[in-house]
């Protein structure tokens, strides 16, 4: 089995603005409300190696992996997998950015398999993507919104 998720979001703020912070890994924890850390590794190019580690959960579980991204600026794409699996058989990500006439879109995609043992099968982890990927995409939202308001500001 495989799943698949695609979540997309509007922000009213510049292409630029929105590739600038949404790829500066590094800040990551700033930017997304679940990773405690981000760890870059290795950077060769437009590609970074990175451990993000996520805040505890309710069990008291700290989750934990290493992924590594291509960004490509020319087409304004993304491409990332993880390289540390954990749960999955699989995680591919791709992420599109758009410039229309509102601002930028933002697309997610992401191609997965869980494994067996995990404690979830792939249509709850689809479930579980898909309604993250809500939330997180609605803080990035205000957050890039923000700034962009306070760079016309000045």
């Amino acid at each position: 089995m495989s799943a698949h998720t695609e979540n997309t979001v509007l922000i009213d703020a510049p292409l630029d603005l929105v590739w600038e912070m949404t790829n500066d890994v590094a800040s990551w924890p700033d930017l997304f409300s679940e990773y405690a850390a981000a760890e870059i590794l290795e950077r060769e190019g437009d590609t970074v190696r990175f451990r993000l580690t996520m805040h505890p959960d309710p069990d008291g579980n700290t989750w934990s992996w290493v992924s590594e991204r291509t960004a490509d600026p020319r087409t304004r794409t993304v491409r990332a997998h993880r390289v540390e699996t954990g749960a999955f058989a699989y995680m591919w990500i791709f992420w599109q950015y758009r410039a229309t006439a509102e601002g930028t879109e933002m697309r997610w995609v992401q191609d997965f398999e869980m494994k067996p043992e995990a404690p979830l099968d792939d249509a709850g982890m689809r479930e579980r993507i898909n309604r993250n990927s809500s939330a997180q995409m609605r803080r990035i939202k205000e957050l890039v919104e923000r700034r962009a308001l306070a760079r016309t500001a000045d």
